[in-house]
């Protein structure tokens, strides 16, 4: 059975890799390991599709390592004694760890000495963010590179290398392929390659050819084999936290269309309850008092997406985002809460005054609990001048406002006039 194109073209040479300049361009880290032939072990983190694997075997090509890939999810220890054997008999090994970020503890145990002594040359392969993902033991004895998402004018080249390949790819068909179609291929496979090429040979394989000889791939087969838009989100990796994060800094930083956008990557990828939630913490952390009935407004959305669902439940989102995007903004209370919060972890505490202890039960008075005690709403203004925090945090001041909006200055002037002697 023949591999997919995607394997067929695989890079043989540092020189054949497509994207990541910033690897190994001229200079770069990657072909200064390469040219030097002083490699060291190394994990390659990106998203899938982007070359991690090319990066490999052209390394592997170019130095005349020999080459060797395992899955650390799904191949067994005794798979690696293979390679670890063929080390010691022939050399130094190249080593591509697919999954790298679920090796169990048996097999990095046995692998670390290896790795040690250089006899094994270890690629990790991770979608993973590899500073959470991946033992300590391993990143140490390892150098941690990214690897981008392929632009479009790289994918379009990958693609027009497969066409004229006469061996590997698909130079021996009679195609007849224009670049609005070939653009549709490498734009919509959001950066990976492997995506765009293994839908090219579908539609290469699966069209009869007409009556001239060619198979004609037009924009409509383009789309059937590529089916839809991929999204680079999965919800337990880098990029969902990533959309996620990108999400509540542009509702932040007042931009609604950023906003409304990586809304839509949440909803796409069927996000529905995530978006949600996240919504309400912005709602509450960075739009505030800067906006309160925004806050309301935002948690009504929220119920009538939660209740409507995926797809209408787009409709109240957008313009809870919109909402709050457009805000005044006002982080008041977050920073109050957490500069509260802080002074309790780093033991900054004290015992609550005894006039405001509980005193509702017999011999309270006796212990001095509630002894002193002035209730506010027995005095004008319904407020009266009297310690509540504890004595160690008595000129503590949490609260500062910081007013964008009428409603925070209404409550700032408010706060300030209670400070001002009553007359």
């Amino acid at each position: 059975m023949q591999q997919p194109l995607a394997f067929r073209m695989r890079p043989t040479h540092i020189d054949q890799v497509l994207g990541q300049e910033h690897l190994v361009g001229p200079g770069k880290i990657i072909r200064r390991m390469v040219e030097a032939k002083r490699l060291s072990s190394m994990i390659l983190y990106g998203p899938p599709g982007t070359g991690k694997t090319s990066i490999a075997a052209a390394i592997a090509g170019t130095t005349r390592y020999a080459f060797r890939q395992l899955n650390a999810a799904t191949d067994a220890k005794k798979d690696l004694e293979v390679v670890v054997a063929e080390a010691k008999m022939s050399g130094t090994v190249i080593l591509l760890l697919d999954e790298i970020h679920r090796l169990n503890k048996v097999k990095q145990d046995y692998l670390l000495p290896h790795l040690e002594n250089g006899r094994i040359i270890l690629i990790g392969a991770t979608t993973e963010n590899p500073y959470i993902a991946i033992n300590p033991a391993i990143r140490s004895r390892a150098q941690i590179f990214e690897v981008k998402p392929l632009t479009p004018d790289q994918i379009k080249l990958g693609l027009q290398r497969a066409i004229e390949d006469p061996e590997q790819g698909l130079g021996n068909y009679s195609l007849a392929i224009d670049d609005t179609t070939l653009t549709h291929f490498s734009t919509v496979t959001n950066g990976d390659i492997r995506s765009a090429l293994n839908a090219l040979e579908l539609a290469v394989l699966s069209t009869p050819e007409n009556e001239e000889g060619q198979i004609v791939i037009t924009a409509d087969i383009a789309a059937e084999c590529l089916q839809q838009k991929r999204l680079t989100h999965d919800k337990d990796g880098d990029a969902h936290y990533d959309v996620i994060s990108a999400l509540q800094k542009s509702i932040r930083g007042s931009d609604v269309d950023a906003a409304l956008y990586y809304l839509a990557i949440l909803l796409e990828a069927g996000e529905l309850i995530i978006a949600c939630r996240r919504l309400l913490v912005i709602a509450y952390e960075d739009i505030g008092f800067g906006n309160p009935q925004a806050t309301q407004r935002t948690v009504a959305a929220v119920e009538a997406a939660e209740k409507l669902g995926l797809p209408e439940a787009k409709i109240p989102l957008a313009f809870a985002v919109t909402d709050l995007a457009l805000s005044p903004k006002s982080n008041t209370s977050y920073r109050a809460i957490n500069q509260a919060m802080a002074d309790i972890q780093a033991g900054n505490t004290g015992p609550v005054p005894d006039h405001l202890k509980d005193s509702h039960y017999s011999g309270a008075k006796q212990l001095g609990r509630g002894v002193g005690y002035q209730n506010p709403h027995n005095f004008p203004y319904h407020y009266v001048q009297q310690q509540y925090l504890p004595d160690k945090l008595k000129d503590r001041h949490y609260f500062q406002a910081d007013p964008t909006g009428k409603y925070e200055t209404a409550i700032a002037n408010f706060y300030e006039n209670l400070k001002k002697p009553k007359t």
